[in-house]
C-alpha cells in the first residue's frame, strides 16, 4: 500500500515538475504545492485531520461505553423486577 502511494506521488510530482520546467524553474513553494496536490490525489489526510477524527472517535467510544452500561443496568433492573414478581 505504501509502495503504491509512493509510486503515485512520484509519478504525479515528476510529471508536474517536467511540465513546470518547460515554463520556468521550480522554487520550493511551487514544489511544496505540487507535492501537496499529489498527496491529495492519494487520499492522504493531514496530521491535524487525523488527530481531529481520532478525538471524535474517542468521544464516540466513551458515549458508546456509557450507553452499554446504561443498557446493562436497565436489563438488570428488568431481570430483578421479573424475578421479584415470581
Amino acid at each position: 500500500m505504501l509502495a503504491d502511494i509512493a509510486k503515485q506521488i512520484a509519478q504525479d510530482v515528476s510529471g508536474a515538475v517536467e511540465r513546470a520546467k518547460a515554463d520556468a524553474p521550480i522554487n520550493s513553494t511551487q514544489f511544496q504545492t505540487l507535492l501537496q496536490s499529489a498527496l491529495r490525489k492519494c487520499n492522504v489526510v493531514t496530521r491535524e485531520e487525523f488527530d481531529a477524527q481520532s478525538a471524535v472517535l474517542m468521544r464516540t467510544r466513551e458515549k458508546l461505553e456509557a450507553l452499554e452500561k446504561q443498557v446493562a443496568a436497565l436489563e438488570d433492573a428488568i431481570h430483578q423486577q421479573a424475578t421479584s414478581n415470581d
